[in-house]
């Protein structure tokens, strides 16, 4: 376990101001779920889901539960990414992880409503970075057409990991928007509240051959960080507001 003053002089040493956002409607903004599946959240579902009650990952999936339900309430357009694996194929260095067909690869319960949702879009992917997951064989990209097809300029990102799979589809979205290949996309918000990761402290790790370890307090704001070095805006409270339009 990390101690409390090593955490706090990360904090220190890179510390970083967390913005707020009110969503009106007026600017066409979409929610970005990633991976809040089973195997990744539900206590005891798999080789990477958590053994015990975990308290940042039970408020990550609360939190995003609340905002799909407000997003899906407007009609205001969701993509989901589900993480999905063939079980022949491997993704190191992870252990074999949300198979498909089985519930790991599946929402959590908080969210399988979504499934039948008019507004919602899922998206089964096999590699870490949901961006390069969302490539079909034709060269298109099921995330951008969602973009385009919605006009957003704006995205809501939540899920699981914060620092793996969260940061490298807000980068890659980055680096897209920055190239102009998801137009019109603008802003790429990150709600800290809304996302999550895993803990493997030094100590269990060095049990675990070829593991690193993974404080997740600590990895959390490494990942928020990062994701806000690269141009993500990162917020800490997300409300809601009538449209100045109306």
């Amino acid at each position: 376990m990390v101690s409390g003053t090593a955490i706090d002089l990360v904090k220190n040493e890179l510390p970083m101001d967390e913005e707020s956002v009110t969503l009106t409607g007026d600017v066409p903004i979409g929610l970005v779920l990633v991976d809040i599946v089973n195997g990744f959240c539900t206590v005891g579902a798999g080789n990477l889901a958590p053994k015990v009650p975990d308290k940042q990952i039970s408020r990550m999936v609360d939190e995003s539960a609340q905002l799909a339900r407000m997003f899906c309430e407007k009609k205001w357009p969701v993509f989901a990414f589900l993480d999905t694996h063939h079980p022949d194929v491997p993704e190191p260095p992870y252990h074999p992880h949300c198979i498909a067909g089985t519930d790991e690869a599946n929402l959590v319960p908080a969210l399988q409503w979504l499934e039948n949702e008019s507004n919602v879009t899922l998206r089964r992917k096999d590699c870490i970075d949901g961006f390069v997951g969302s490539l079909e064989k034709d060269g298109s990209n099921v995330f951008v057409d969602w973009v385009k097809k919605h006009r957003i300029e704006a995205i809501l990102v939540v899920g699981i990991c914060t620092d793996i799979c969260v940061l490298d589809f807000v980068c890659s979205a980055l680096s897209a928007r920055n190239r102009g290949h998801v137009t019109p996309l603008r802003d790429v918000i990150v709600y800290s509240g809304g996302c999550a990761t895993f803990d493997l402290p030094l100590h269990v790790a060095r049990n675990i051959p070829g593991a690193l370890a993974h404080p997740q307090e600590l990895m959390h704001h490494v990942g928020l960080y990062m994701a806000k070095s690269r141009g993500a805006k990162v917020v800490s409270k997300v409300s809601f507001a009538a449209s100045k339009k109306a």
